[in-house]
């Protein structure tokens, strides 16, 4: 008894939606940046130049609210004390 999937015309049928496939898949953007190596150095260059930039601003952010929350604390002194310091530091060289 014969399979259904080895008929010659399931199978060419099934070679031609593969086509359609690979076609499909050759076509999209993510490999076409991939097939072009200034285009796909100039996409990595970009994705380095924001996740750089991204990373520098998060930290930025982060630091600042973590230093303006230990300038706040005053009720342990040596925390608040240099939590003060480096708070007067940052003003100092804002100005």
């Amino acid at each position: 008894m014969k399979d259904e999937a080895t008929k010659p015309d399931d199978l060419s049928e099934e070679i031609r939606a593969l086509r359609s496939e690979v076609r499909q898949l050759n076509s999209h953007r993510f490999v076409r940046i991939h097939n072009n190596l200034p285009r796909l150095l100039a996409f990595n260059f970009a994705r380095g130049l924001a996740v750089g930039l991204g990373t520098v601003l998060g930290a930025t952010v982060l630091l600042s609210l973590i230093l303006w929350a230990l300038s706040q604390i005053e009720f342990l002194p040596i925390i608040g004390e240099w939590a003060a310091q480096i708070a007067q530091q940052m003003r100092d060289a804002q100005q």
